[in-house]
């Protein structure tokens, strides 16, 4: 566990952090449409959110943690406890795959990272990114490296990754099925 500013701690995924976890995964998804494709981009992902996915999304999550402890941590902005608005809470997460599933890409995959507005650019980010990318090295993988995908249109977090040398790679491409 690493201590970050204003009192954030840094640990691993634990299912007790399910209900948190998933608002916070909500955030991310709704993220992903907010300003980089148009309403029908952000309806396709709000239209995901259904309370089967959230219960597999889950379970994936519980699977991934107890197949690769550490892969899965999150940022827990710790209270004092006295008064019911100073007791910890979630606010962010980063998903780095489990070992066994690097040879997707070859490589660790930075699956997601999210942390709530009030939070950003307070160095929580910076926080989760070093715990992934420990724990990305402490993996076996085929090819030394991370990769991750982010929208084009992202220019916070493009300039995020940029900070911690993430170069343009290749191109993702989708189609529907």
């Amino acid at each position: 566990m690493s201590e970050t500013p204003g009192d954030v701690v840094i640990r691993p995924y634990d299912s007790s952090d399910a209900d948190a976890f998933w608002e916070l995964k909500r955030g991310f998804e709704l993220g992903i449409g907010e300003g980089t494709g148009g309403d029908d981009k952000l309806s396709t992902y709000e239209a995901k959110l259904t309370d089967d996915y959230r219960t597999r999304y889950l379970s994936w999550v519980d699977r991934c943690g107890t197949e690769d402890p550490g892969c899965v941590v999150v940022a827990e902005a710790t209270g004092d406890g006295e008064t019911e608005a100073e007791e910890s809470e979630l606010v962010g997460y980063a998903f780095v795959l489990p070992e066994e599933m690097t040879f997707i890409w070859d490589a660790a995959v930075l699956n997601e990272i999210f942390l709530a507005p009030d939070y950003r650019g307070t160095g929580v980010a910076d926080e989760l990114m070093e715990a992934v990318l420990d724990h990305a090295r402490s993996q076996d993988l085929p090819l030394d490296r991370m990769v991750l995908d982010v929208d084009e249109a992202n220019d916070r977090a493009r300039a995020f990754y940029e900070r911690y040398g993430f170069d343009h790679w290749g191109e993702l491409v989708a189609r529907d099925l």
